[in-house]
């Protein structure tokens, strides 16, 4: 293995060229080194803006690319596993976006592939690096907060444009999909369980047909996780874990700003008037910073993934659940348990 980690970004998307692929720039332990784009132009153009020596008009090329260690995949939902698997034959370390796939059968077969070819392969969940998810989890297994037994969450944006890949229905649009798989991972990480059963109400978009507002129950094996996640709402998002004997809320707990301090409240004995909170504060840092340098870190063999795809196929078989659960009108349980 060379010094640093050798990145290759596939595909130029908004997100990846505005957030992710730039914090891979940052990393300390690992470089960007090529850009893929099906235009030539494109490629070159993000190359430059990101300081990669090098670009390909194709996909293809990045993968035959013997000197790229890990691909960088934040392709639209429907492309994470067909190249990610394309990767991974070709003998590449994976970090891809979420939701990883649009099935657990389509996780399952990632696994095949990362088993068969011995290689990384992970969900790009930033929030498990971040550190006031760590503290929280720590604070939650400390016992503080008495006995866990409740998850609140909300996560919503507006976005009606039809053109929007997230309001594609086919091809894994939706609130569900594209930010509700963020409370499933949140509670099934506080819990440290899978949910027995879930059950789902969702409202489509007449027109895109994609879940534009999204609420969930699951019941797990010592609580709850309850969730609202929406397409068509005024932005917002918060993150209550409740115990016993207190509560943890995370003032921004999915898309922790890069540019400033984030905070959680530690609210002891409930009073209403607030007097018993503490807010804990976390020195400004970049989750896709820490999530590129964790990842480096696997591949080097100093450190186990953050997100397995084992978890990420826990996940998928939730969210699978409560779609099925929104079909039937019951409560559905997550296949395997």
């Amino acid at each position: 293995m060379h010094n640093k980690v050798r990145w290759g970004v596939l595909g130029v998307s908004k997100f990846a060229m505005n957030k992710s692929a730039p914090a891979l720039c940052r990393c300390t332990l690992g470089e960007v080194r090529a850009v893929a784009s099906r235009d030539a132009a494109r490629a070159r153009a993000a190359a430059d803006q990101l300081g990669a020596p090098i670009s390909y008009g194709s996909y293809e090329e990045l993968l035959a690319d013997p000197d790229i260690d890990v691909i960088y995949n934040p392709l639209p939902n429907h492309m994470h596993v067909p190249w990610s698997i394309r990767a991974a034959e070709a003998g590449k370390h994976v970090l891809c976006e979420k939701p990883i796939g649009l099935s657990a059968a389509e996780v399952r077969q990632l696994i095949e592939v990362r088993n068969r070819k011995n290689v990384r392969v992970a969900e790009a969940f930033m929030v498990r690096v971040h550190p006031q998810w760590i503290r929280a989890k720590e604070i939650v297994d400390s016992g503080e907060l008495g006995e866990l037994r409740a998850v609140t969450g909300h996560f919503s944006y507006f976005n009606r444009d039809p053109k929007n890949i997230r309001n594609q229905r086919d091809i894994g649009g939706g609130a569900l999909m594209d930010i509700g798989c963020y409370p499933v991972y949140v509670a099934r990480y506080l819990f440290a369980a899978e949910p027995l059963r879930v059950t789902g109400l969702l409202d489509r978009d007449p027109e895109t047909k994609v879940d534009r507002l999204t609420s969930a129950l699951l019941e797990f094996p010592s609580g709850q996780c309850t969730f609202t996640c929406a397409t068509q709402l005024v932005p917002h998002q918060r993150v209550q874990i409740l115990g016993t004997k207190g509560r943890v809320e995370l003032e921004i707990p999915f898309n922790a700003p890069p540019d400033r301090p984030t905070r959680l409240s530690v609210d002891i004995g409930g009073a209403l008037d607030g007097s018993q909170i503490r807010i804990e504060s976390f020195d400004t840092v970049d989750q896709y910073v820490l999530q590129g340098d964790a990842f480096s870190r696997a591949v080097r063999g100093e450190t186990a993934l953050a997100v397995p795809l084992e978890n990420s196929l826990g996940n998928m078989q939730t969210i699978e659940a409560l779609f099925r659960s929104a079909e039937s009108g019951r409560w559905e349980s997550p296949a395997g348990f």
